[in-house]
């Protein structure tokens, strides 16, 4: 039988995580089993990047390009409000304190672990990026996306505040995992060994598969 199962490493901040949404979950529609693995993205990972190590256009080719990506597959999209990192943009100096993205990280990784995780990125990641959703992290539109995802996100929320340190030991894992199967971009698919990097690459992964 042919295998139909992939590694998806994915982090909640990244929009070209976001603009492969629909194309990954259409793969789920035919049959691939999808493993997600959420990743802290670069920011947290390396808060030097976007000071020291990141091409002097890597943001301004990000903004000219997310957008026309989305206008090209038909996809409602606009920056998170607010930003999930706490950053300044002039600088690119990472602030210590990120209370968003570590939070809906750890909370994509108990998803995830539940076997809920592409169901808790369709709705989450959609309430960040689609535009529809100012202050997504206010009131209850995590509450109801967890809740539309199947889960119930006050025990999701529990769980993350009791035990962050042992959750982002488990991301860890999950970070090495990525740089083993050799990259550390987002998305980052894994099949049979083999990386696809970028949302650019699923028509590709689809040839490899014979899909």
């Amino acid at each position: 039988m042919t295998n139909r199962t992939i590694d998806l490493y994915w982090s909640v901040r990244s929009p070209y995580c976001y603009l492969a949404l629909d194309r990954l979950l259409a793969l789920q529609g035919d049959g691939v089993t999808i493993h997600l693995k959420p990743v802290y993205p670069i920011a947290i990972r390396d808060p030097n990047f976007f000071k020291v190590r990141a091409s002097k256009h890597y943001r301004s080719y990000s903004m000219l390009d997310t957008p026309r990506i989305a206008e090209c597959h038909g996809i409602p999209f606009r920056r998170p409000v607010p930003d999930p990192i706490v950053q300044n943009l002039e600088t690119g100096e990472i602030a210590i304190d990120q209370p968003h993205v570590r939070l809906i990280t750890r909370l994509t990784m108990l998803a995830a672990e539940q076997g809920r995780g592409m169901a808790f990125i369709d709705q989450t990641a959609r309430l960040l990026w689609d535009g529809g959703t100012d202050n997504w992290d206010q009131g209850s539109h995590m509450t109801d996306a967890a809740r539309r995802a199947g889960l119930d996100y006050n025990e999701l929320l529990a769980e993350a505040e009791t035990d962050p340190d042992s959750i982002d030991a488990r991301i860890q894992k999950n970070e090495a995992a990525q740089e083993a199967a050799g990259h550390s971009g987002v998305p980052l698919m894994v099949y049979d060994g083999e990386p696809f990097f970028g949302q650019d690459r699923i028509d590709l992964l689809r040839w490899r598969m014979g899909l």
